[in-house]
């Protein structure tokens, strides 16, 4: 494993964890097309589908511990909510996570960018006043929201996304909770998510050891400065980057299998 390697799964990593922390993200959605297709562009050694989900996967169970610990404070992390939907989607991304393994490439391939596709045209649906409520007083159809988790769950395990660039669009249009709330309580269902599937990942030999060592490092550094960040920008803003990213992911994907 080159310095030039390692620097580059570094940096990947960094990127990827500093915008999860700002925007509610596991950041899969930024790291797995990274890893995907950077590497190779420099030279490196290609890595395949199955060991980019596995690897994105386990960075993000520890990406999420960092963010959550960065919002600890100040009622924005609504617990009701990270109990029901993080165990729902604990469940399903297990059943994800595991049952990739009997999926092909392309396979995989194809769900993310189904699931980024749903999820960027959820993000320019309109979410007016929602920011207008105050913490203490938010109320969503707890049901409704662990039916959708596991959904979410499945899907997401088998990429091992955890969920959260999906999920981040499903709490602001269809639960109707507010931007920050849902920033900091999604990040907290998102490391319970990835439990199950970092659990799949690894039981079915599906990651690379030294990469993922490298990108959770980077992970427990630019996590919480990520977090820092994102309590200060306007909320309009962070709605933007996320819906942005999702856009340009799903395009790339979309290219690459088409």
């Amino acid at each position: 494993m080159s310095i030039g390697f390692i620097v580059t799964i570094f940096l990947i990593g960094f990127i990827g964890s500093f915008i999860s922390g700002m925007v509610g993200i596991g950041g899969s959605i930024i790291k797995y097309p990274m890893l995907l297709y950077i590497p190779p562009l420099l030279g490196y050694a290609a890595f395949s589908a199955h060991e980019v989900s596995g690897i994105s996967a386990i960075q993000v169970l520890f990406a999420t511990i960092g963010g959550v610990w960065a919002y600890r404070k100040g009622g924005y992390l609504n617990k009701t909510l990270i109990i029901y939907m993080g165990t729902s989607i604990l469940i399903g991304s297990f059943i994800g996570g595991y049952g990739s393994k009997l999926m092909s490439e392309g396979g995989i391939n194809i769900v993310y960018a189904v699931l980024a596709t749903i999820a960027a045209m959820m993000m320019f649906v309109p979410k007016k006043g929602i920011d207008n409520i105050p913490l203490d007083q938010v109320t969503f159809n707890k049901w409704l929201a662990a039916a959708l988790a596991f959904i979410v769950g499945v899907s997401a395990g088998i990429v091992g996304a955890a969920g959260a660039f999906i999920l981040v669009p499903i709490m602001l249009v269809v639960l109707k909770i507010p931007t920050r709330m849902t920033i900091a309580s999604s990040l907290a269902i998102t490391f319970i998510s990835s439990i199950g599937a970092t659990v799949g990942k690894i039981t079915t030999g599906q990651f690379d050891f030294w990469t993922a060592f490298i990108m959770v490092v980077a992970s427990l550094i630019a996590s919480p400065i990520g977090a820092n960040v994102g309590k200060k920008v306007n909320t309009k803003i962070l709605q933007f980057i996320l819906a942005a990213l999702i856009v340009a992911t799903a395009i790339k994907i979309w290219l690459d299998i088409l």
